[in-house]
């Protein structure tokens, strides 16, 4: 077995690279974010392709002895054991979706009860304007009336950068950045996801947008921050600069993205909108540079009450994924998400295909803890501090909770 820290990096890396390259045909497709040595790369993509089995056993060596001080060795072990469940699946053991959730994310997931969604659908009640229809309805119409019109789309880049600066210039004032720091947009086709940041590694990143999806601009900064600053492309800038280049943490660069440290990237990214845009802030700076300049007028609606409600949704999709774990009809998890999440039936096919992969049940399940666990994490005194802290160092869900 490696004896030097060096040495164990190495082997994590490639052991998180040859799990990597297994899943990479499946359904969840590839699952690692890898910035580290291009010869430990190329190493494995010039090898056979090793047994998920022996992968299982190289992750067991792994957590044999792990040669940093103990916190550190912590932090790793969870990254490891993460590898471990998901090389276990691959070689054919089957965990229920709980004790993978808990071998991969580090979070105790449970079936949630449905009266959080109550409260969520209540909060939606008061915070959409008033009008006829179902609740449902009355979100989809929301989101129609504030939805860039296809023949503009040109202009989201535009209005894109204009968010970034002011997420930037906010994220600055609780951790500097860069001046030099450049991040662009970028549109794209044919993608499973809405929006997705980018860090290219020094002071360049790109937020790219999917095309064929309509936008809401009730939801830019939402997006933005999350995808942007303080979320993804922060926190990947802040740990690259503090974590690898000033302490040579490696591993930073080998983010396994079905691991504890997913869960609380995403729990960033569901607050970052929130962390610097608190109360109504977010609004008041849409309205006066984005929607008044689109003839968008406002409605009276609430959108920061409209996003924490949707983020308590996401937690209808966790008890989706359970219901599609233990095999149950499509026709079952769609009225479930229809009646809980208020998804449109033409978003419901799509909702299928991901609810059907037991990676991405994990991704789901990570969205929803992740937030959950911030959201009293940020809620006392100590807030700032601890955002520069989700920023800049690694830390597991256990030490959230």
């Amino acid at each position: 077995m490696s004896t030097t820290p060096r040495e164990w990096l190495c082997a994590y890396a490639l052991l998180a690279l040859r799990v990597d390259r297994q899943t990479a045909g499946s359904a969840t497709g590839t699952v690692l974010i890898y910035r580290g040595p291009e010869e430990w790369r190329a190493h494995v993509a010039q090898e056979a392709p090793p047994p998920a089995g022996l992968l299982v056993e190289d992750a067991d060596a792994l957590l044999e002895r792990i040669p940093f001080p103990p916190d550190r060795a912590r932090y790793l072990a969870a990254q490891v054991r993460a590898l471990r469940a998901v090389a276990g699946r691959l070689a054919g053991v089957e965990l229920p979706l709980p004790e993978y959730a808990r071998a991969c994310l580090g979070v105790a997931a449970q079936w949630l009860p449905e009266d959080l969604f109550e409260q969520a659908h209540a909060l939606l009640d008061a915070a959409l304007p008033h009008g006829a229809g179902t609740l449902a309805e009355r979100l989809h119409a929301w989101q129609k009336a504030h939805t860039l019109p296809t023949d503009q789309l040109g202009r989201l880049p535009s209005l894109v950068h204009a968010a970034v600066a002011e997420t930037r210039r906010r994220t600055g004032a609780l951790v500097p950045l860069p001046a030099e720091e450049r991040v662009r947009c970028r549109l794209v086709s044919g993608v499973a996801f809405r929006a997705a940041g980018e860090y290219e590694g020094g002071v360049r990143s790109t937020l790219h947008i999917n095309r064929d999806l309509p936008f809401n601009l009730a939801d830019l900064l939402y997006v933005v921050a999350h995808e942007g600053h303080p979320g993804h492309i922060a926190e990947s800038l802040f740990k690259e600069r503090e974590l690898v280049e000033e302490r040579g943490f490696l591993d930073q660069q080998v983010r396994f993205m079905l691991g504890p440290s997913f869960v609380i990237s995403e729990g960033l990214g569901l607050h970052a909108q929130d962390i610097v845009f608190p109360d109504d802030q977010a609004q008041a700076w849409l309205t006066d540079h984005v929607l008044r300049p689109n003839g968008i007028a406002p409605d009276g609606s609430d959108f920061a009450a409209v996003h924490r409600a949707q983020n308590m949704l996401f937690g209808v999709w966790a008890n989706a994924a359970f219901l599609a774990a233990e095999g149950r009809p499509d026709s079952e998890l769609a009225a479930y998400l229809s009646r809980w999440a208020l998804l449109a039936d033409t978003e419901t096919p799509t909702a299928l295909t991901t609810l059907r992969s037991t990676g991405m049940a994990l991704y789901v399940l990570g969205y929803f803890h992740g937030w959950r666990l911030l959201d009293t994490w940020l809620a006392g005194p100590e807030r700032e501090v601890r955002v520069r802290r989700l920023l800049t160092e690694q830390l597991l869900p256990a030490d959230v909770g």
